[in-house]
């Protein structure tokens, strides 16, 4: 199978292929996974820039990612992300993450732990133009909830590398949406708090606005400096939480 390539000015990146074969250890419907071992899931095209911002780029040591989940179903439950947590940048915070719904629609679910025990699970669903803060000490899984492809774009601290066992040892994230669209506790956590339902946020001190392009941000490159700095902008994890929808 030919691999998709993505051209983003003058880079032209192949992409890393996410398969069944790569996500069994997560996905519910195991007897699906077994029959569907070579299908591929999910695309991720990382480390873009346009060539004018790569020093810039490089020097803050940022990275940017484009990631395309195509509208597919995983046997009961929706097509999604393998999931994973953040290492930590300084004693006891991890690094956080910034994403953008370029196409599409995102159902972004985030759970934080404590020992072997999870304390708060949030699902935030955004649409294009959206963004979302991965807080630190969350883990998160992706999932594509509508008919068409999602197109993600993200940056991240260079430094970041994304830690998949915890996903993997629990056998995915703490709740498995369904293709009716139900959300179902992953009973390998034993109890998980009740799902909290949010939405985007916009925070305007920071750009991050839904009429402004992701990328854009890097002309500003103190905007992403919480990406590497996050013990210093803690009232902005604060304000991605806080507002609950009905």
């Amino acid at each position: 199978m030919r691999i998709p390539t993505l051209r983003f000015g003058s880079i032209e990146r192949p992409a890393n292929v996410r398969r069944v074969a790569d996500m069994a250890d997560v996905i519910l419907d195991q007897e699906w996974a077994a029959k569907n071992q070579d299908l591929p899931l999910y695309y991720m095209y990382r480390d873009l820039w346009f060539e004018e911002d790569r020093e810039l780029i490089m020097r803050h040591d940022l990275r940017y990612d484009i990631t395309v989940i195509p509208p597919l179903v995983m046997g009961k439950e929706l097509v999604k992300t393998k999931g994973h947590y953040h290492p930590e940048c300084a004693p006891g915070i991890t690094y956080p993450e910034i994403y953008e719904v370029v196409e599409g629609r995102a159902h972004f679910l985030l759970q934080k732990s404590e020992g072997d025990k999870i304390v708060d699970a949030v699902l935030v669903e955004a649409k294009k133009g959206d963004k979302l803060v991965i807080p630190p000490n969350y883990g998160h899984v992706t999932i594509n909830p509508g008919p068409n492809t999602l197109k993600l774009a993200n940056w991240v601290s260079r430094a970041f590398s994304s830690l998949y066992d915890e996903y993997v040892k629990k056998r995915g994230a703490a709740y498995y949406e369904l293709v009716d669209g139900t959300l179902t506790p992953n009973p390998h956590y034993g109890d998980v708090p009740q799902l909290r339902r949010l939405k985007a946020v916009e925070i305007p001190e920071l750009g991050i606005e839904r009429a402004r392009d992701l990328y854009s941000l890097i002309k500003n490159p103190e905007r992403l400096a919480f990406l590497n700095r996050p013990q210093e902008f803690t009232w902005l994890f604060a304000r991605t939480l806080e507002r609950t929808t009905s």
